[in-house]
């Protein structure tokens, strides 16, 4: 394959891998799996099971290691405006829980003081 082949995920490059990629190949910067259907060519999510190839087999859960023969790296499966998107929701989350561990820490939450000393 000539085409340069990036993470769905994260974005990163995977030329340091070898193709085929098997089905246990991670990502070296995010780690998570990359035989999976939305980083194959035939990943569609306009067309039924969000698989343009007609004889592969149904997977449910898209961003799962999965055994399809008909996988084929796509070029083109990293999504920017979905990664920032995730990266706001990890960010708005991990904002959420350190002003909660603030507020139990201050003890700012007379319910959760009592709460916490039933189980002490």
């Amino acid at each position: 394959m000539s085409t340069e082949i990036a993470c769905y995920r994260c974005g990163a490059s995977l030329t340091s891998l070898s193709l085929p990629l098997s089905r246990q190949d991670v990502c070296p910067s995010c780690a998570v799996y990359l035989h999976v259907c939305k980083m194959c060519v035939s990943f569609d999510t306009n067309v039924a099971e969000h698989c343009r190839e007609d004889d592969a087999d149904t997977v449910t859960e898209k961003e799962r290691a999965n055994f399809c023969e008909w996988f084929q790296p796509a070029s083109n499966s990293f999504d920017e405006k979905r990664a920032a998107e995730d990266r706001h929701s990890r960010d708005r989350l991990e904002a959420l829980f350190s002003a909660e561990a603030g507020n139990s820490a201050k003890g700012a939450d007379p319910a959760v003081s009592a709460a916490e000393k039933l189980f002490k």
